[in-house]
């Protein structure tokens, strides 16, 4: 009998303690918020004694930092919640690295062109968002910083092999060097399409242009009223054999990078249509009862821990892409309510009672449990509040952030491949003609990597 009532008890408390999700209230949505960051920080470093600033604990991977901190960010912004700020900044100054490129020393043989396109998104919420500028001596503002990642990654666009496109790895001795794959392209597209909307620079926006058709052109893309968007291929036979596994996070980098050009053009019909397209294809990506789920592995029960991340962006797109381009509201705003109601209700394992799990479908907690669940939850739930706060800034509407055209373009970062653009500004930033020069990989990097 007292097993019984203890027993009892526990699942009461266990109750008490899940989110509860009013949809319609922005204190309930950040409330729930903030007991999700607070799981998203039981597995961050920064805070631990002897921990790195800007990491989370092993298993996962320097990217999904990233991935992580754009969704506190913009719960810094949506919700007005400033409880993670200096967090924020000192980790992604932090991980900036020693030229503010975010190629860090503690990545500087293994990080990807998708690791490092992805950190150049989260810069540019700092960017738009107006996010706490930096004011220590010697460190540029966040668009600077922005700039240098787009500068690198697109000196490092590679027409020898597929007819374009960026690799999926930097450098030649990492695995997948010779695998050229859809995401480290969308960042690219997304950011060069970001940077264009921002300044005001037609040259960012014809490169995103660029980006754009060559996804196309090899087939990572296939256009029609429910448009696909595949993995990637080996350029060892120039692209022809694509990988057609379809990730949330791929169909949302490059929906988002459409919904800034559509912005960026003032609603051009062009990408109008490509936006619709590749919208229509989303559908892939929520169950038939219109929550959100990662179709390619989910219901396998296969989702490996970066994958378990992927809605995490793909609800921060879908947001925005309902603001950027109004007329997709319609669509998007009904998904993303059912999506963190259903989200919500999987927020009640764990022994706080309200640990996220993966499978929103269920009205309860599946089990599983991570960083990748919590970050997952936190961007879904607090997209239902992007409606309520402005759009993103520009420079010509309130961005504040302090820029410089040729970052990143004489730095010691390993350019492996040898890309030229000339970039001329209209803006405040200034008038800049950009040469990317090829720089030899350093032998004692080599070496090291013998050890």
């Amino acid at each position: 009998m007292i097993w019984w009532v203890l027993a009892s008890l526990v699942l009461w408390a266990g109750r008490a303690l899940s989110l509860d999700l009013d949809t319609s209230s922005k204190d309930s949505i950040c409330s729930a918020t903030s007991l999700i960051q607070g799981g998203i920080m039981d597995y961050y470093l920064g805070t631990r004694y002897g921990g790195t600033v800007g990491m989370f604990q092993p298993p996962y991977y320097w990217w999904e930092a990233g991935e992580v901190f754009g969704g506190m960010l913009e719960n810094w912004f949506l919700c007005q919640n400033d409880t993670y700020e200096q967090m924020l900044y000192h980790a992604m100054i932090a991980q900036a690295g020693p030229h503010y490129d975010f190629m860090p020393m503690n990545q500087s043989m293994v990080e990807g062109n998708d690791d490092q396109g992805v950190w150049g998104l989260t810069i540019m919420d700092a960017v738009e968002r107006n996010f706490t500028n930096p004011t220590e001596k010697g460190v540029p503002g966040w668009l600077a910083m922005a700039q240098g990642i787009f500068n690198e990654m697109w000196a490092r666009w590679d027409t020898a092999h597929c007819g374009g496109g960026l690799r999926w790895q930097i450098f030649t001795w990492n695995s997948g060097y010779n695998y050229k794959n859809t995401v480290p392209n969308a960042c690219l597209f997304q950011l060069a399409a970001r940077l264009g909307r921002y300044t005001g620079n037609q040259t960012y926006l014809d490169v995103a242009g660029t980006v754009w058709d060559w996804l196309n052109d090899v087939g990572f893309i296939v256009l029609s009223d429910k448009a696909n968007v595949y993995d990637g291929a080996n350029t060892d036979d120039n692209c022809t054999d694509i990988t057609k596994n379809e990730w949330s996070y791929n169909q949302g980098i490059v929906l988002g990078g459409l919904a800034y050009m559509y912005n960026a053009t003032n609603g051009s019909s062009t990408w109008e249509t490509r936006l619709t397209q590749v919208l229509g294809g989303s559908e892939a990506f929520f169950f038939k009862n219109q929550i959100m789920y990662e179709a390619t592995c989910q219901d396998s029960g296969n989702c490996n821990n970066d994958q378990r991340s992927f809605k995490s962006i793909f609800s921060r797109m879908m947001g925005l892409t309902s603001v950027l381009a109004p007329f997709t509201a319609s669509s998007i705003d009904p998904l993303i309510e059912a999506s963190a109601q259903g989200a919500a209700e999987s927020c009640s394992g764990g022994t706080d009672g309200h640990t996220c799990g993966l499978n929103w479908q269920i009205g309860k907690n599946d089990g599983m449990y991570g960083l990748g669940e919590q970050a997952c939850a936190l961007e879904v739930i607090q997209m239902l509040l992007v409606h309520d706060r402005p759009a993103p800034y520009s420079a010509s509407t309130g961005g504040t952030s302090v820029g410089d055209a040729s970052a990143g373009l004489n730095t010691s970062t390993t350019n492996v491949l040898e890309s030229t653009l000339t970039i001329t500004h209209k803006d405040k930033v200034g008038a800049a003609i950009l040469t990317a020069v090829v720089l030899a990989i350093l032998v004692g990097g080599a070496v090291w990597m013998l050890f």
